[in-house]
């Protein structure tokens, strides 16, 4: 059987961790593993996850900006960047209330079913001068390329407008022609396809 993957960074919040598990078992979270950790699900969405580290261990909730945080227990681990995520820090398994853990999961179970949740924002694709005119220039590429789902067009029209050099752009074109021409995307192969 296959260890079990846990976030633990300095192994320190086993027992504690074990505790905080057996309270989501209570509920209809199903435990999966993602990222390398315990992940808790509900109809395939993420609801929470758990994890240690090197001063506290915790309890984090995907969609916890929507929590009204009743006991003001949530933090923004990265603020100004972090949207929806919210953590809920312990440093002692004396700290584990079970009563008020099961309500803010019980809370963050129906918010998942009521759909709240912080949609990512859209990005407008990079333009780049140099990129739209050899599409013009070369019909076949430009075929290949229209044939390309939105994703990947995306990822071409980034990788060729963050090159800042001449010589610099012209590589990068040779090298993903033959990708477009293929229908390759440029990301294809970290993807599991």
């Amino acid at each position: 059987m296959a260890e079990k993957k846990v976030w633990d960074k300095v192994n320190q919040w086993g027992d504690e961790l074990r505790l905080l598990r057996e309270i989501i078992q209570k509920t209809e979270l199903v435990e999966t593993n993602k990222w390398g950790g315990e992940v808790y699900t509900i109809n395939n969405k993420n609801v929470l996850g758990i994890g240690g580290f090197k001063n506290f261990f915790t309890i984090w909730f995907w969609n916890g900006v929507f929590l009204k945080d009743e006991a003001k227990v949530l933090v923004n681990a990265n603020e100004g960047v972090t949207k929806g995520l919210r953590q809920w820090r312990f440093t002692s398994a004396k700290e584990l209330n079970e009563k008020l853990i099961l309500h803010y999961i019980n809370e963050a179970i129906a918010n998942e079913k009521a759909g709240l949740s912080i949609k990512p924002e859209k990005k407008e694709a990079m333009k780049c001068d140099f990129f739209s005119d050899a599409l013009k220039k070369d019909k076949v590429l430009n075929t290949a390329f229209d044939k390309l789902k939105p994703g990947k067009q995306k990822e071409f029209w980034e990788y060729m407008a963050t090159a800042k050099q001449e010589k610099t752009k012209i590589t990068r074109l040779e090298k993903i022609r033959p990708m477009i021409i293929d229908g390759i995307g440029l990301n294809d192969k970290y993807r599991n396809l």
